[in-house]
């Protein structure tokens, strides 16, 4: 009589951890796994663990780094121009102040996840004044912008205007405003046309303020302690209801200005 044999059942090999050869460059997360399991591993060479290590940094600086410049597109992409609310009485011109510029821009970079932190550094050339400006993204990635500024307390025309302390002062804010400009690449200006009469065809083009923007206009106006004729004349319109809707943001970052001077 034969007597079979049973088949001999051969057990599946067991799965190891993945080492550092078999994690997947492309996934930052079993890489760092593998590296943490490596590094308690007496083992293993600690010149290899330092390798992946700063092979994870490098891919997750590049991950963070596009994570920024896709937040700073869709930051560029909702800003719009920022009307002018300040004068300079020496070159005859108008500009927007850090304070206008404040807010419109930073409930939008905000939103993006930026942070942005001012101040100066050494290495400007004599006389001068570096300001620098760090643009941080939750993602990680950092990025500063410098500028430099003169800081002789010189006049257009090269006369003594200022003290030295003043032309500091005077440098940074200037600097402060100019950098955030450029970081977001924002446009400054009037918002109408030269023209009284390119002004009127304009506003015949478009229309005028909802009945909420023009009773904020008011409110302002009345907060500001300033002479509705006189604003209104300022905003090339013949009485608020008159104003035009593309203009609203312009009058409103005017009126808070004068607001913020104390209606001076």
């Amino acid at each position: 009589m034969t007597i079979e044999r049973a088949p001999e059942i051969i057990p599946p090999p067991r799965r190891r951890a993945p080492t550092m050869e078999q994690a997947p460059l492309s996934d930052p997360a079993a890489l760092l796994s593998a590296i943490e399991k490596a590094a308690l591993n007496p083992q293993v060479d600690i010149g290899k663990v330092e390798q992946l290590l700063a092979l994870y940094e490098r891919i997750e600086g590049r991950r963070a780094e596009a994570a920024f410049n896709e937040a700073l597109t869709v930051a560029q992409a909702a800003m719009r121009p920022v009307a002018t609310d300040m004068e300079n009485s020496q070159t005859r011109s108008r500009y927007a102040s850090y304070a206008a510029l404040d807010r419109i821009l930073r409930p939008i970079y905000t939103n993006a996840g930026f942070s942005l932190t001012f101040n100066t550094a050494p290495g400007a050339p004599e006389a001068h004044v570096r300001v620098t400006c760090t643009v941080a993204h939750r993602a990680g990635h950092v990025r500063t912008y410098t500028l430099d500024l003169p800081a002789d307390g010189k006049g257009a025309k090269g006369g003594d205007t200022m003290s030295r302390t003043h032309a500091t002062a005077s440098a940074l804010s200037y600097g402060m405003r100019y950098l955030l400009r450029l970081i977001f690449n924002i446009a400054v200006g009037e918002g109408d046309d030269d023209g009284n009469k390119a002004g009127s065809q304009q506003q015949a083009r478009q229309g005028t303020v909802s009945a909420e923007q023009l009773a904020e206009l008011r409110k302002l106006v009345a907060e500001a302690k300033a002479d509705t004729t006189r604003f209104c004349r300022y905003m090339k319109v013949a009485r608020l209801g008159d104003l035009p809707a593309a203009r609203f943001q312009a009058a409103t970052a005017a009126l808070e200005a004068k607001k913020a001077k104390g209606g001076a």
